[in-house]
């Protein structure tokens, strides 16, 4: 019996062990959909400015904001930072947005929002300052005003072919505004990055390496290198615009291609290390065995079985000895009283045998 309770609690702890990796393995998978969302913020010097975080699938994890400088200014609904100007406008398991008042010059840069899950999960928002400037003028007799508006704020290659608007409103005007747009043009640096034809190269195949860059103005030409040096082999190593082909593989290609692109703005590079593979060595990687996976998995419930049988066979049997021995003396007895006497001896000396077996 007590063989009996070692293999249930066993089988109770096998169970709660994979019930609870099977709910660690869901939990992971509900944090892979969690993700915090927010959007960057433009805002007139002066104005106030909202930072919204957002959270489609949450499992009540904490949310926090922090500025520029790292600093915690809200997590869930309490204040971290001590700044009047700093308010909460909306805190739940699904959002939480901060507003900032009176926003100067020096409040702007990258606020993060950080989702408390394993591991945490951040997402940045750029606020932007405008700092606008009024400028009014009048003539000598005081009936003619100008009044001129200055914008000034930092600029990125992703602010390019954005509008700027300048509206003017009049009661003149006859409520139609006038209406100005600039179209921004703005000059950055190259960004580079390779991409191979195919992801394994292979020995006798053809390559072609993509040098695809962007900036403003376009850089052209691109400049090929290998290894430090101009191309080893220039029959075989053809370059066209960007892309730079090799017609047969071999291992002496192996190596370091670098592309590198310039414009009036400044230059920038990106790195392909090449490893050319063996097709032979390729063809013969083993691949997943699935007979000897099934042939494992089968012989796991063969055992699994066979140990339920033997276990059912032993519990039976040892049930049945017991009742044997607990009648054993009564067979032989002449009469009822004799058959209980021998009976009652018969459990003490079994009780006395556990015992000393015990």
């Amino acid at each position: 019996m007590i063989w009996k309770r070692s293999a249930v609690l066993r089988f109770y702890s096998v169970c709660g062990l994979l019930l609870q990796a099977a709910a660690s393995k869901n939990k992971a998978k509900g944090s892979q959909g969690q993700f915090p969302l927010t959007q960057n913020v433009t805002v007139v010097e002066g104005g106030t400015a909202i930072l919204t975080c957002r959270v489609e699938q949450n499992d009540n994890t904490s949310l926090q904001w922090s500025n520029p400088a790292q600093q915690t200014l809200y997590f869930d609904d309490k204040k971290a930072l001590r700044d009047n100007r700093i308010e909460l406008v909306r805190a739940s398991w699904h959002e939480l947005s901060i507003s900032v008042s009176d926003v100067s010059l020096s409040d702007e840069g990258q606020y993060t929002c950080s989702l408390f899950t394993m591991p945490v999960k951040t997402s940045k928002a750029y606020l932007t300052v405008l700092d606008v400037k009024y400028l009014k003028e009048e003539d000598a007799n005081r009936k003619t005003f100008t009044v001129s508006s200055t914008l000034d704020f930092r600029v990125d290659r992703s602010d390019d072919g954005v509008a700027i608007v300048c509206r003017v409103d009049h009661e003149s005007l006859n409520a139609t505004p006038q209406v100005a747009m600039q179209v921004l043009e703005i000059h950055y640096t190259p960004s580079v990055k390779i991409i191979p034809s195919t992801p394994f190269p292979q020995e006798g195949q053809p390559l072609i390496l993509t040098c695809e860059s962007k900036g403003k103005p376009l850089p052209e030409p691109v400049l090929w290198t290998k290894d430090g040096g101009e191309l080893p082999d220039p029959d075989r190593m053809v370059v066209s615009g960007r892309e730079l082909n090799i017609l047969f593989l071999n291992k002496t290609d192996n190596g370091t291609y670098r592309c590198e692109a310039t414009n009036t703005i400044g230059q920038s590079s990106a790195e392909y290390v090449l490893i050319v593979h063996d097709p032979n060595a390729l063809a013969g990687q083993p691949g997943p065995d699935h007979a000897l996976i099934g042939g494992i998995v089968a012989v796991v419930v063969f055992v699994t079985l066979c140990s339920i049988f033997l276990l059912g066979r032993y519990l039976a049997r040892h049930k049945g000895t017991y009742l044997t021995n607990e009648a054993k003396g009564a067979e032989d007895a002449p009469d009822a009283d004799t058959a209980i006497i021998n009976a009652e001896g018969s459990q003490v000396n079994a009780e006395e045998k556990k015992e000393y077996f015990i």
